[in-house]
This record gives C-alpha cells, structure tokens and sequence, in this order.
C-alpha cells in the first residue's frame, strides 16, 4: 500500500479513537487494529501517541480553515458573515466534541502552547471574524473604538463557555438559535449609530432640560421672587 494511503489510514483510525476514548485511554494498539496495521508499523509515520494526537487536531483544522475560505466567500454583508464564523464555530464544537475537547484540556493548558503549530492554526482560524471586523469598522458600520481582537474573544469565548457543559456530556444546544443570539448581541453593541439618533447622555440630558426650563422662565414677566429663582437654576446648571 502506498505510504500516503498507509498514513492517512492510520490518521483516520487514530482520530476514531481520539474522539471515543479521550488521550490517556486511547491506545496505538486499537489504533492499529482500526487501520489494520500491526501496532509496530505505527512507529514509522509517528513518533508517539502525542505525536499522532498533535497531526489528528492539525488536520482538523486545516480542514475548517479550507472549508471556510471557501464558503465565507461567497457570504455577503457584515452581519451575514459573522453569523456565518458563529455558526461554523458552534458547529465545529458540535460535529466533533471529543475532538473540541482535547483542544482545550491536552492542548490549551500547556505551558508551550502558544509555540505549537495547533496555536498557529488557531489564530488562523480565529483571524476570520477579526477581519471581519476590522472591515466593518473601515467601512464605518461598526463603532471603531473597540479593538477587534477584543471583539474575536468575545465571539470565540462566548461561543465556548456556552457550549462547554455539551462538552463535558451535559445536555445539548440549538446552533441555529445560539449563533442569532451571539450574532446579534454583537452586532447590536458595534453598530455604529448616526450622530442625529444617538441617545444622549444621562447628564447632558439633564442640562437639556434645565435650559428648557430657565428659557421658558425668562420669557414670562416675572416678580423678583421667581426672578431669584432663575437665578438659582441658572447657577446650579454652570456648577454641573
């Protein structure tokens, strides 16, 4: 059998097993038996379980990552295209939990971490809603005084904190309803709003009413009592 053929048998098994049985329980020799090799033959192509583990989640998300330039680029409008990143992410998570699940508990943890190509192609995946982001906020539909790493976070870890008791085996979720829910709640608080229809502030709607109120009292012929109170109001407006 062809060696490319070989690997990718063992890569597929590997993963089977991965997904079923978590790091620590799986082993090469089940591995091996799924991708009828002999366990020995397995010392070849990978190094160790580790380094089985590490190309299973490699290829993983190499997947995504092709999967997604392809798709989100036939997505239009800021709105449709973050929902889209939400719902491919909550997919993923939903699709592969066992594999979501390594990531975070055998990958995320390790001190090293932010060295490994799992890191790199993590931030490659995540870069997506940055981007989108980013557009949104030259093109002025978004607010641009939020840093959009702040804003991929918050996609990225809303997304996964909601998700994570499916994970562990505890109940499930609705994608459709959670990636409208994460879409809007961002979109909402980044839409940028025209000057003429921002609310205004608490205190200079508070000032606004107070000029109302001493312009209405100027115009009236007024005995030096109400006259003082003028005054009074007039002084309370400058000290605010």
């Amino acid at each position: 059998m062809p060696r490319e053929r070989r690997e990718a048998d063992i890569l597929e098994a590997a993963r089977t097993v991965f997904r079923l049985r978590g790091y620590e329980a799986a082993s090469i020799s089940e591995i091996a038996e799924r991708a009828g090799v002999v366990e020995g033959s397995i010392y070849r192509y990978f190094q160790n379980k580790r380094a089985l583990l590490v190309r299973v989640i490699e290829d993983w998300y190499s997947g995504m990552i092709e999967e997604d330039s392809q798709l989100l680029a036939s997505v239009t409008g800021i709105r449709n295209r973050l929902r889209y990143i939400i719902w491919h992410h909550l997919k993923a998570l939903h699709d592969e939990p066992g594999l979501s699940s390594l990531v975070f508990l055998e990958f995320r943890p390790d001190p090293q971490y932010r060295k490994t190509t799992i890191y790199a192609l993590n931030r490659r995946y995540t870069a997506r809603a940055t981007a989108v982001v980013r557009d949104a906020m030259q093109s002025g539909e978004f607010r641009s005084d939020v840093p959009p790493g702040l804003v991929r976070d918050l996609i990225y870890g809303c997304v996964e904190h909601h998700t994570w008791a499916f994970l562990r085996g505890e109940g499930d979720f609705d994608i459709e309803a959670v990636a409208d829910s994460i879409t809007d709640l961002v979109y909402r608080g980044l839409a940028a709003m025209p000057a003429a229809a921002a609310p205004a502030a608490p205190l200079d709607a508070a000032l606004q009413r107070l000029d109302a109120a001493v312009s209405k009292l100027n115009t009236l012929s007024l005995g030096a009592p109400a006259q003082e109170g003028v005054e009074h109001l007039e002084s309370r407006r400058r000290r605010r």
